[in-house]
């Protein structure tokens, strides 16, 4: 027969096994989490591409700044970074992002942004979206007021302008607008017998270009990703970009698909990229680098997986050096839930390190590469 317990006596009990639970939970070994899941309470840490780190807007303040005073001061997560992505997408100087981004093929300047609230679980973005300086802001609205994920094209625009949004005529500045007619020049319009031909040539010749300085590497790749991890644990995260260099217009890359250019589960982490959006797409390498979080992996680690499934799934010759490495660059921006964050690269060429603030302050911190080397070696 079953011994009787008195009230005391399962109160005493009880007071154990939830003090046992409680020990288990802060290891991470509780229910078979993971060691990464969300914890009470955590050092708050902002992290970007270098675009987060290096433009004010003519303010006082980078991206990282003023989404790590925005997390600090009680906002929620998601509007502190947004706040800080106003900055890039505002910055004529930043052409790769928002207002002076470079434009497609046709002169015309095409965004994608989306976000991630880790917290309520609820996402938005926008793709190939004319005339709104703020990408990142319809993408939110987007996750406010619809039931839909992703809005795209002319439906963005209308959306944006329904929502309130000022639509422009035009988001080029006359720097971007001389760039993009020195690569229509060089280019050579007549060239059409052969499509594939001259879509490569188009992709050379804007590299011709990088290397002769008419353009930089951030800036034809083109993006800005910031996540964060506020002081009770909150994980959100931003991208926003105008795609690669005079693409083909409707061209959409990684940036507004959820878990290539951007991935976040509130209990987990968060992970974005810049580079390569092609590469991220067939990979859905934020997403993969957050699971790897999920089951116990540092950042780093992670994010170094993250590259080598890149790696290992790029087999075509035209994106191979001929020892058989990707010759193309790509970084991944990732933080777990106890606050720990890294930055990766394929290769240390380029951008070689990305933004980092805490209650230290900014700062940059070097980008781990995978490969030694850079992509055209």
């Amino acid at each position: 027969m079953s011994k009787k317990i008195d009230r005391r006596e399962f109160v005493r009990v009880s007071v154990g096994a939830g003090a046992a639970a409680a020990a288990m939970a802060s290891s991470g070994q509780a229910f078979g989490r993971a060691p990464g899941v969300r914890a009470q309470s955590v050092r708050p840490v902002v992290i970007s591409d270098r675009s987060g780190a290096a433009f004010r807007n003519g303010g006082r303040l980078t991206c990282i700044e003023l989404a790590f005073e925005g997390v600090t001061n009680g906002e929620d997560v998601l509007d502190a970074i947004l706040a800080g992505i106003n900055i890039v997408e505002l910055d004529p100087e930043e052409s790769g992002v928002g207002f002076g981004g470079t434009p497609n093929a046709d002169g015309v300047v095409q965004l994608d942004s989306c976000c991630m609230h880790g917290p309520r679980k609820q996402a938005g973005g926008v793709a190939a979206i004319e005339g709104v300086r703020t990408p990142s802001l319809v993408a939110k609205a987007v996750m406010e007021h619809t039931d839909h994920h992703l809005l795209v094209g002319a439906g963005a625009q209308d959306f944006a302008r329904n929502m309130g949004f000022t639509v422009e005529d035009d988001l080029n500045t006359p720097r971007t607008r001389e760039r993009w007619l020195e690569w229509k020049r060089r280019l050579d319009p007549e060239h059409y017998l052969d499509p594939e031909r001259r879509a490569r040539h188009g992709y050379d010749v804007a590299l011709g270009m990088l290397a002769e300085g008419l353009a930089d590497e951030s800036h034809f790749w083109g993006t800005v990703n910031c996540d964060a991890i506020g002081p009770n644990g909150d994980i959100c995260g931003v991208t926003s970009t105008s795609g690669l260099s005079w693409k083909i217009p409707g061209r959409t890359g990684d940036s507004p698909i959820l878990g290539a250019g951007l991935y976040v589960d509130g209990g987990v982490g968060a992970c974005g990229s810049t580079g390569r959006g092609e590469a991220n797409l067939y990979n859905l390498t934020s997403y993969l680098i957050v699971e790897k979080m999920r089951e116990g992996m540092h950042p780093k680690d992670a994010g170094l997986a993250g590259l080598q499934r890149i790696k290992e799934n790029t087999i075509e010759r035209r994106l191979l050096k001929a020892n058989g490495d990707p010759a193309f660059n790509i970084r991944f921006f990732a933080l777990n839930a106890r606050g720990e964050y890294a930055g990766v690269s394929m290769y240390a060429a380029g951008e070689t390190f990305y933004g980092v603030c805490t209650e230290n302050g900014a700062e940059e911190a070097a980008l781990e590469p995978l490969l030694d080397g850079t992509p055209s070696d």
